[in-house]
């Protein structure tokens, strides 16, 4: 008998579980959970920026010049967990963040090579909610010299940092919400997805299996582009073959304007190169700009005020 009831608390506690998982993807996908998120805003999120140490002043000008804003104090830190030195400052637009690191040592890995940085509300339960969600720690958590930090890496090799800070900052929020671009193969987009979701209690807005190539550099092809919103922001997916021309996929954030053209002037004279023409398709009409030090960005304004 008492075999029994433990087969029966067992099987019990194996469909409660599943069902607990069910309702946790369903409530992923929906929308996020006030109670359960990690997520602290948007505007606390940040896109990080390498470049060589003489190109700093440079990189700053023009990106500040470009859409306005301003730098808090540039230090010098050591923000690995191993020994290291770099300059680093924050830039503030109304349109989205960089974290800006000016390398004066060599950078260990694999820093360098997270896209973005998110803010979270708890380290602990973030690694928690990573891992649950089948993101790797690339990077345990370490202290830096504002709070803690941690790299994860999501399946299709999307890697990204997340910082806890001893301070509360407080920061305004955007008046365009920058978007992360994500370039994954179809083979791992859906694995992407699942993760992300999870660990973001974000939602799919638009998932577009057959979205013109043009978008990617591929005019006469198809692909499938997702768009995924969450309390961390916007992320958009571009589902590949790994077929792209220059420079499509070294771009890591899109950054929304009022007119793109006057942007564009703004970014070509205080340094800036447009890479590629502006384009209109999915709504927006978009170009690729690389600014002094290399960080190539996509900008866009929404066709009804693209200034054209």
């Amino acid at each position: 008998m008492n075999c029994i009831r433990r087969l029966f608390a067992l099987v019990l506690l194996g469909f409660s579980l599943s069902t607990f998982s069910l309702l946790s993807w369903t409530q992923t996908t929906e929308g996020p959970d006030p109670a359960s998120t990690v997520a602290v805003g948007a505007q606390y999120d940040t896109t990080h920026v390498y470049v060589s140490p003489s190109d700093v002043d440079a990189f700053v000008a023009s990106f500040l010049g470009t859409f306005g804003g301003k730098s808090t104090k540039q230090v010098i830190a050591t923000v690995t967990p191993t020994p290291s030195k770099t300059t680093s400052q924050l830039l503030q637009t109304p349109v989205g963040t960089v974290s800006l690191f000016g390398f004066l040592t060599p950078i260990p890995t694999p820093f360098g090579a997270e896209r973005t940085g998110y803010l979270v509300t708890n380290m602990d339960a973030a690694i928690k909610k990573a891992k649950a969600s089948g993101a790797d720690v690339v990077v345990t958590p370490f202290p830096d010299p504002i709070g803690v930090d941690a790299v994860i890496e999501f399946p299709g090799g999307v890697k990204t940092q997340i910082y806890w800070h001893t301070t509360v900052p407080s920061y305004t929020p955007f008046v365009t919400v920058p978007e992360n671009r994500v370039y994954v193969s179809p083979d791992a987009v859906n694995k992407f997805l699942h993760s992300f979701l999870a660990f973001s209690d974000g939602r799919v807005v638009l998932d577009q299996p057959t979205s013109p190539g043009s978008e990617i550099g591929v005019p006469g092809t198809t692909s499938r582009r997702i768009q995924v919103e969450s309390v961390f922001g916007k992320l958009l997916v571009l589902v590949t073959d790994g077929h792209l021309p220059y420079p499509y996929g070294r771009e890591t954030t899109g950054y929304e304007v009022d007119d793109l053209g006057s942007t564009l002037q703004k970014a070509t004279s205080f340094g800036g190169k447009v890479l590629i023409q502006p384009v209109t398709l999915q709504g927006r009409t978009s170009a690729m700009v690389q600014f002094p030090g290399g960080y190539i960005a996509e900008i866009h304004s929404p066709i009804s005020s693209a200034g054209h």
